[in-house]
């Protein structure tokens, strides 16, 4: 069994699939842990799926799950976390925006934090990609105060335990610092590399940043506010009696 699991959600990128094992070579020969790579295909409607088949069969140490119609983002990690099993479990995107080799510096804070998520320090997206996202890490951040500068970035490593308590919801993936949180969780923020896109597009735009997720955040912000404070295993005194037949 490994140790690390890394999703990678895929949906229609048939232009940059071919460039994702070359990527991972690096990162793969430096790492100290067993690392799988699982492709999750939502649904594409292009030739992802084939190039994801072909990939897998030349590269062991890839496999793939595939839907047969799009889910999302947050259904595809979900589905991810659920599927594997291994202690720990990452996440990056296809588009390779961000760069595997950042998981080295996740994995040295993996023990002490049940969330280790990079931060994008200096973002080669759009002025205008780049201005709706601070608005909205900002407004998150005031609103769920979770501490974290960037949370939508793509590049993280879980817990797996804690990954698979996640409740699921469209949106999910932006916010899973603050719902961390909400199970008493830990979370460290890294600053890691990113690049320009040179394949695919967007899967998010102006409405979606925005306005989609104030609802999301709102609930999200209800959640962590009625979190129960559970006593701990050592704060509980019982005692055992004969059951009485």
């Amino acid at each position: 069994m490994s140790d690390l699991t890394i999703l990678i959600p895929i949906f229609n990128e048939e232009e940059g699939i071919d460039r994702i094992p070359q990527a991972f070579e690096s990162y793969l020969n430096e790492t100290d842990l067993e690392v799988e790579i699982l492709l999750v295909n939502d649904g594409s409607t292009d030739n992802s799926l084939e190039k994801i088949i072909e990939i897998c069969r030349d590269n062991p140490q890839f496999n793939f799950i595939s839907f047969s119609k799009n889910c999302g983002l947050s259904a595809a990690l979900y589905t991810g976390f659920q599927y594997v099993n291994s202690k720990w479990v990452g996440y990056i995107d296809g588009d390779l925006q961000t760069d595997p080799m950042d998981f080295l510096k996740l994995e040295a804070f993996r023990l002490d934090y049940e969330l280790v998520t990079g931060y994008r320090a200096n973002r080669k997206d759009t002025w205008v990609k780049r201005q709706t996202s601070s608005f909205a890490n900002g407004f998150r951040n005031w609103v769920l105060k979770d501490g974290v500068r960037d949370s939508g970035c793509p590049l993280k490593i879980l817990q797996t335990k804690s990954a698979k308590k996640l409740s699921p919801f469209k949106g999910m993936h932006r916010f899973f610092p603050a719902l961390i949180q909400i199970q008493g969780g830990k979370v460290k923020e890294i600053a890691v590399n990113h690049f320009p896109r040179i394949s695919g597009e967007s899967k998010f735009g102006f409405n979606n940043r925005l306005f989609g997720p104030i609802m999301d955040m709102f609930a999200v912000r209800w959640m962590k506010k009625r979190r129960l404070s559970l006593p701990k295993s050592s704060e509980i005194s019982h005692e055992q009696r004969p059951l009485i037949s």
